[in-house]
């Protein structure tokens, strides 16, 4: 397929923030609108002038703040009401107050929205169209116009929906974007009304699909197919409902899949990393499994792909990660086997033979381990301690020693107070520290710091971000197992280990030690650096 360029529009900061839960500042909207503008967005709509105070304001400091190079920001907004003069409208008049140099209308298309949501003849709709579209271009402004419940409307009265798109590029829009409002229709309609809209009208169209049905990216896709060149979408398919359209999905899907032009391959490079950062600013959990993007995107976990993988990367993988920012991972699992070892293994940067004894005792442990109860997917530093002992074919010796540790909590009505105590030796040298926290595991991460922090400083900067407790089925009650995962991150790195036992506690313990220990990896192979200060605090 020839290369051909597409507009690329989000729409994160207005549609996609119609999220449950969703409730971005404006300095958050800020910082997305330039994640964004790297990633080579064409058109990024900010919000509703006039509608939202939170949006006008953020019109306001992006006339000073925003430095954009490679989008142009686009404010949305409604065509003026009906019976009124366009110039006197208060929306109209806050989209041109924006400032934006292009502006986004919706209108309705179907017929039975014009006439009981609207209150409004099908005659005077049009007219609000465009008298509207003329206004905004007679004052300099590109305009798209959004054609609401258009694949509804084009079904009930095609007519009147082919009217709606005539009317507005006469009047002057550059694009009439056909939307799948309530996210209800399928790719083959979507196909069928595009190729109808645009042979019936000539007139250049978009696409902006709701999630409702799951087909938000396939809908999308077909319109492109049908011959739209205007594509809409959020970021991770934010949005009301179901959500709309994965941008980044369309883009890997676009470039990757049709050799469409949408960003520069340097760009595409950073739609991983725009993924994350994007969700880091909203606070709303990733989807690991997302296409392109997703922390899991190009995971394996079964035996016979990492076998494969092994051979031929391209064999279980329909693109190279690298073109999108993202990696390939392997996951230390039971079904995995040794080919799985082998592959994590050099993915976390050791050296190892294929079919060699030491893979194989690892991926026997692994699977004893599990049998136990274990669960090394989200728990790579423990992993990579296990590894590491077998390719030694020994326990190295650790950087300190436990003797003991100790927890005890106390209650009373409206309080609760948590100490543990720990006794280790390092060198040789005893010692023993205690921490208060908010529950157990937060006294001994803290107790753990008390004691090991003067004899390794770059544990100060270790801290605890997650924990989670599963309880493992085979028994019930408060005699089950329990599998803790901790992570760990110091400065950019993190991690995570694990521990199973039928004391919580004592599973938290477990894993709360490998967090340390692999955070000390250094020491455990070259011994404690001799300038390393002698603990302040006194042996027991």
């Amino acid at each position: 397929m020839a290369e051909e360029s597409l507009q690329l529009y989000d729409t994160t900061l207005r549609d996609g923030s119609q999220r449950e839960g969703m409730a971005l500042t404006v300095d958050e909207k800020l910082a997305v609108a330039r994640h964004l503008d790297a990633l080579g967005v064409g058109f990024i709509e900010g919000g509703w002038p006039g509608a939202v105070p939170r949006d006008t304001e953020f019109f306001r400091r992006a006339r000073t703040e925003l430095r954009l190079r490679h989008a142009q920001l686009t404010a949305f907004g409604a065509t003026r009401k009906a019976g009124a003069v366009v110039s006197a409208d208060p929306q109209v008049r806050a989209l041109l107050a924006a400032g934006t140099p292009v502006i986004t209308l919706v209108a309705k298309s179907h017929t039975g929205h014009v006439e009981r949501a609207l209150r409004t003849t099908l005659a005077e709709n049009l007219a609000m169209i465009g008298s509207t579209v003329r206004h905004l271009v007679h004052a300099g402004r590109r305009v798209f116009l959004d054609a609401e419940h258009y694949f509804d409307g084009h079904r009930l009265n095609r007519e009147y929906a082919l009217a709606v798109v005539r009317t507005a590029a006469e009047a002057g829009a550059e694009a009439v974007v056909l939307c799948d409002t309530n996210g209800g229709a399928l790719p083959d309609q979507v196909r069928q009304t595009v190729a109808d809209t645009i042979a019936a009208t000539g007139v250049p169209v978009g696409i902006h699909c709701h999630d409702d049905t799951g087909c938000a990216v396939a809908n999308t896709m077909a319109a492109v197919d049908a011959g739209a060149t205007h594509v809409q979408g959020t970021a991770h398919g934010y949005g009301e409902r179901c959500g709309n359209a994965d941008l980044f999905t369309l883009i890997g899907n676009l470039a990757l899949k049709q050799h469409r032009h949408v960003v520069e391959p340097a760009q595409l490079a950073r739609l991983t990393a725009t993924a994350r950062a994007i969700t880091e600013l909203t606070g709303i959990p990733p989807r690991t499994a997302a296409p392109y993007a997703g922390a899991s995107a190009f995971t394996h976990k079964a035996g016979l792909h990492a076998s494969a993988l092994r051979v031929d990367p391209g064999l279980y993988q329909h693109v190279d990660p690298d073109r999108v920012g993202n990696t390939m991972r392997a996951l230390v699992s039971d079904m995995g086997g040794r080919s799985s070892v082998e592959l994590k293994a050099r993915e976390l940067g050791y050296e190892v033979t294929a079919g060699s004894a030491e893979v194989a005792r690892a991926a026997a442990r692994i699977k004893d381990l599990e049998s136990d109860g274990y669960s090394f997917e989200s728990a790579d530093a423990s992993f990579e301690l296990l590894l590491r002992e077998e390719l030694a074919g020994r326990v190295p010796e650790p950087p300190f020693q436990v003797d003991s540790w100790e927890v005890a909590v106390a209650g009373r009505p409206g309080e609760v107070r948590t100490e543990a105590s720990v006794s280790l030796r390092v060198d040789g040298v005893p010692l023993t520290a205690t921490g208060h926290g908010n529950g157990p595991v937060n006294a001994l991460d803290r107790a753990l710091h008390q004691a090991l922090d003067p004899y390794f400083p770059q544990l100060a900067r270790l801290e605890l971000v997650d924990y989670r407790v599963r309880v493992l089925t085979g028994e019930t009650g408060s005699g089950a197992a329990t599998r803790v995962l901790v992570s760990y991150r110091d400065g950019e790195r993190r991690w995570g280990t694990v521990g199973v036992d039928q004391n919580t506690v004592t599973a938290s313990w477990h894993a709360l030690l490998d967090a340390v220990r692999y955070a000390l990896l250094d020491e455990v192979c070259a011994g404690r650096p001799a300038e390393s200060p002698a603990p302040s605090l006194a042996p027991a």
